[in-house]
């Protein structure tokens, strides 16, 4: 017999007289009991609900003989498709300029994942905008702007952003911002607790991650200790919120003794943003639901750092704290994998990354200097240097394993205009053999033999091309090489800053 007493019912048909508070759970017990060795179909007739009456019975115990009636009920179509543009390599590669270039022709632009440790700037008739938090597409004044509870939010941080935009000409921005109830909050001391575990690593290990300090890790961390607190949570009863406050401040200061915080300042001041973000919040889950499965609709997902930073396939332990590949758009938005459509990886003609952590093809010579320069390779966040090298395919193709890419956008083309010679990383080797994957220990990764191709400079500028034709050579050799080697197809290649520096290939 069943475990508790309900009426099974076969073939997907269930009388329109059952409580509707309880059908979708009799459903999926039934479909449980079916599968296990305590379903037995000669016990069904001593099994009773609460609400099945003998005129139920009479009417509905062998389906309806109209064959119009009682049929399964069809799949629905899967909704609308996500484009997603995400980073190829240690971040920093121009995702901010391919998504405003498809935000143009966007209803919907999503953030998914990390926090104010993303920086994407754009540039829009001669001005620039940086962004960490909002999302890029907010430059369109037609798009209207998601963060999504994977995101974690520093809403001081999110309300600077917007005014100092605001001074450059953004408009409207506030109307068009959706920000999910189930996205976690930074507070100011897991900014604080971020500086410290930095201070300890040095002391420690004598070296230190190089994170941005703008608290995301430890704020993940509060999220998967299952202590942090949500916007809904800010905007629910905010007596409860407060306690919680408290209780979490009081852990994090049990843990570090020099943390000081004044509470009842921080509480006043999250109070009165928690009310400038109400009109924003909405329920993200059923928000995305709607836009999926409504009117057809063009969606934008904008990933934030990119996929050699992931805390999973990254360079572990110098990542993020998030997804940062493909499964972070489903996971931060609520996105099921079948309405996944385009994906789209963004790479530099070259390498560069911030911070400390393995770089295979990094040059700490002449070349890197010149692409640091020439590049303007300095990172939006944190101001600090990046880090400069060859464009290394062993890592475009291992994120394109992870990702699916459907297409590649290479950006900065244009910063190797004056090399005589440019290399391309295409093999790892240790003790001069070939190795085939990408390797996950960093200390194997540190002594890898980076195997290159070697091809000739197009010695002229390209800063003026707008369509393939326009480009050296020399220039599309190279292209095509980068293109064949990973088996994804370019489709922009980048040679500007602006969006009319975008040569679209198909």
């Amino acid at each position: 017999m069943c475990p508790i007493e309900t009426t099974v019912w076969t073939n997907d048909y269930i009388p329109a007289s059952v409580r509707p508070d309880i059908t979708e759970t009799l459903i999926c017990q039934c479909y449980s009991w079916k599968h296990s060795s305590l379903f037995r179909t000669d016990s069904l007739s001593n099994i009773m609900s609460f609400s099945w009456s003998a005129k139920d019975h009479k009417s509905y115990t062998n389906p309806p003989s109209n064959p119009t009636q009682g049929l399964k009920r069809p799949r629905n179509e899967t909704g609308n498709k996500v484009t997603v543009v995400l980073g190829a390599q240690w971040g920093d590669e121009g995702k901010g300029k391919v998504v405003d270039l498809l935000a143009t022709e966007s209803d919907l632009v999503c953030r998914c994942q990390g926090g104010n440790n993303a920086g994407h700037t754009v540039v829009v008739e001669g001005k620039e905008y940086d962004f960490h938090l909002l999302p890029s597409g907010i430059i369109n004044p037609k798009s209207i702007c998601v963060i999504g509870n994977g995101v974690v939010i520093h809403l001081p941080g999110l309300f600077e952003e917007a005014e100092k935009n605001e001074k450059k000409g953004l408009k409207g921005w506030e109307k068009r911002l959706i920000v999910s109830d189930r996205a976690h909050l930074v507070f100011d001391f897991h900014q604080v607790v971020d500086g410290i575990q930095e201070t300890q690593r040095q002391a420690t290990e004598g070296k230190i991650i190089g994170t941005t300090k703008k608290g995301i890790g430890p704020t993940y961390a509060s999220k998967a200790s299952r202590i942090g607190l949500r916007v809904c949570d800010l905007l629910g009863d905010f007596k409860e919120f407060s306690t919680k406050f408290k209780n979490l401040v009081e852990q994090y200061q049990s843990m570090y003794s020099s943390l000081t915080v004044d509470t009842e300042s921080q509480l006043k001041k999250l109070k009165e943003y928690g009310e400038r973000l109400r009109p924003m919040v909405r329920d993200g889950v059923y928000y995305m639901y709607e836009a999926l499965h409504g009117p057809p609709k063009k969606i934008l997902v904008e990933g934030a750092n990119a996929a050699l930073l992931d805390i999973d396939f990254g360079t572990y332990p110098f990542v993020t704290s998030s997804n940062c590949t493909v499964g972070g758009a489903c996971t931060g938005l609520g996105i099921p994998p079948l309405n996944i459509g385009e994906v789209y990886g963004v790479s530099k003609a070259y390498t560069t990354r911030v911070g400390i952590g393995a770089f295979p093809t990094e040059q700490l010579n002449v070349t890197g200097e010149l692409l640091q320069t020439r590049g303007h390779e300095v990172g939006v966040t944190t101001g600090r240097k990046r880090r400069c090298g060859w464009l290394d395919l062993v890592i475009l193709r291992y994120a394109h394993m992870i990702n699916g890419f459907t297409a590649i956008a290479l950006t900065k083309l244009d910063i190797l205009d004056v090399l005589d010679e440019i290399k391309v990383g295409v093999a790892y080797k240790i003790n001069g053999k070939r190795i085939p994957n990408f390797p996950a220990n960093m200390e194997l990764l540190h002594k890898v033999e980076v195997e290159y191709e070697t091809f000739p400079g197009w010695k002229s500028d390209t800063s003026a091309a707008r369509k393939w034709n326009d480009l050296p050579q020399k220039a599309q050799n190279y292209i095509r090489f980068v293109e064949n080697h990973i088996g994804v197809p370019i489709k922009w290649v980048g040679i500007g800053k602006s969006r009319e520096c975008m040569i679209q290939m198909f």
